[in-house]
């Protein structure tokens, strides 16, 4: 009997999804448990609407990102009052969906927003700051499937606080005051180029929710709390008190996301009898390419927690 699966294209590989382990030769089944990414086609997908996986894998296959902000929501609200009782088990799909309309460029081919007249610096800005966003939005989805699963290897089950957490909740109304100002602009998310970095480094820690908190929350948004300070400037010079405020609200909650992030790390290593700083390290130089650049934010890392020995000795050393 022929089958049919789900085949997409995602950072130039090529990913079917099945409801079972397939391989093109014999592999010894002691091997298959140790294959992070693959033990996800072993969880049994959950078919209630009750529980926050279902909704976790439902709004990663959303490829509108207004549906996504929209329904994320609504399960807040579900969570909150209690109509989602439980976390459950899905299958998150390898790449979450896109509008097929989205031009997805590689990370190094985005333009940076410094040329052209003032109303194009602002598209150009905030359309990267609306991809990041978004993809952070899938990431916390993801995430929860991932650890609901089993599928990450250092703690085979969280307080439920991890699922309380404003993750999710906070992106998804970031990206809507984002495309809000974007609009009374004359733009919108998708109207130049995105590119899909940020979740490459979910896929390349998705064995590993230490390494994915370290890579996701407390380098590359971590890197969001640096840029802040000269992006606002740039914004207030211009007279642009509206981006300013949506940005200060922004930036304010992400300081509390590299924290949420740095918090979860600090206690899985405490359960694992790690230490933080040397953990941290090991893990961001096998995961992230290059080295951490300054400026660094100084004064916003550590309202995060974060102090310098986390972050200095990851720069480049100097000649």
């Amino acid at each position: 009997q022929n089958q049919v699966y789900d085949v997409q294209v995602c950072n130039g590989k090529v990913y079917v999804q099945v409801q079972s382990l397939l391989s093109l030769t014999p592999i010894k089944l002691p091997f298959i448990q140790h294959l992070g990414k693959l033990t996800l086609t072993n969880v049994p997908l959950s078919s209630s609407e009750t529980t926050l996986c279902y909704w976790a894998a439902k709004i990663l296959c959303m490829p509108d990102p207004e549906e996504k902000v929209r329904t994320t929501r609504e399960v807040q609200e579900w969570w909150n009052s209690g109509k989602i009782t439980e976390i459950g088990q899905a299958e998150a799909p390898a790449c979450p969906r896109r509008k097929e309309n989205l031009t997805v460029l590689e990370p190094g081919r985005i333009k940076r927003g410094k040329g052209g007249t003032l109303v194009s610096q602002y598209n150009i800005f905030l359309n990267a700051k609306g991809t990041v966003l978004a993809l952070l939005l899938d990431i916390s989805w993801e995430l929860y499937i991932l650890q609901s699963s089993g599928v990450v290897i250092n703690l085979a089950t969280l307080q439920l606080d991890f699922y309380g957490s404003d993750s999710a909740w906070g992106t998804a109304r970031h990206y809507r005051l984002l495309e809000k100002r974007l609009t009374e602009l004359g733009s919108f998310f998708g109207a130049l180029p995105v590119h899909n970095g940020l979740w490459q480094s979910a896929t390349d820690t998705s064995h590993d929710l230490l390494a994915r908190l370290a890579i996701v929350h407390m380098v590359h948004e971590a890197r969001g709390l640096d840029v802040h300070p000269q992006t606002l400037a740039r914004f207030a010079a211009q007279g642009d008190e509206t981006s300013v405020n949506v940005l200060e609200v922004i930036y304010k909650d992400e300081i509390t996301h590299v924290a949420a992030g740095l918090r979860w790390f600090t206690y899985i290593c405490g359960k694992e009898r790690k230490d933080c700083l040397s953990t941290f390290h090991e893990l961001v130089r096998l995961h992230f390419k290059g080295y951490l650049k300054p400026p660094f934010n100084t004064e916003g890392r550590k309202t995060a927690g974060m102090t310098e020995e986390w972050y200095l000795p990851l720069v480049k050393p100097s000649q």
